[in-house]
């Protein structure tokens, strides 16, 4: 069942807005340009920790300057949908650090990954050593980006205005 949207006010809306921008922002400069006094705005943004609706803030690396070049979209089929062979691929490629994301999915695949890795060996390597060894894998197609056009962490907030 989906969640109901977050009860916010405008104040606290640009307050979230703004941290997705730069959490590193100051609190002051932030009450500054959302125009409340410090000790609110710092209320609000510990409201919107509490509450859980800021999970973290993190450090966004540059993958390129890591030496992480390839970006690969990797479908994965499984030969049944049951309750277990579900789980154990979850487990599998949970705590995969080159699996950036992992989603299941309606469609054709059951899965979709997306993968960061130096090379295509080291991609190659994850597919033989741990993909095709996830028990109930019955199919991989892998997508490789060829650029970015597009990247960002910051979710739309416009819905939550109205």
């Amino acid at each position: 069942m989906p969640q109901k949207p977050a009860d916010l006010d405008a104040s606290s809306l640009r307050i979230l807005e703004r941290l997705q921008q730069d959490s590193e922002v100051s609190v002051a400069d932030l009450a500054e340009e959302i125009g409340l006094s410090t000790s609110p705005c710092w209320r609000r943004i510990n409201d919107l920790k509490a509450s859980g609706i800021i999970r973290r803030c993190v450090a966004v690396a540059d993958p390129m300057a890591l030496g992480l070049a390839v970006n690969v979209f990797v479908h994965v089929s499984l030969e049944k949908q049951t309750q277990a062979a579900l789980k154990a691929f979850d487990d599998a490629v949970r705590n995969r650090p080159e699996v950036m994301e992992c989603y299941l999915m309606s469609g054709e695949a059951d899965y979709m990954l997306r993968v960061v890795v130096e090379d295509l060996a080291q991609y190659q390597q994850l597919v033989l050593n741990h993909l095709t060894r996830i028990p109930g894998v019955a199919n991989i197609r892998s997508s490789f980006a060829l650029g970015q056009v597009k990247y960002t962490t910051a979710l739309p907030l416009g819905h939550l205005y109205r």
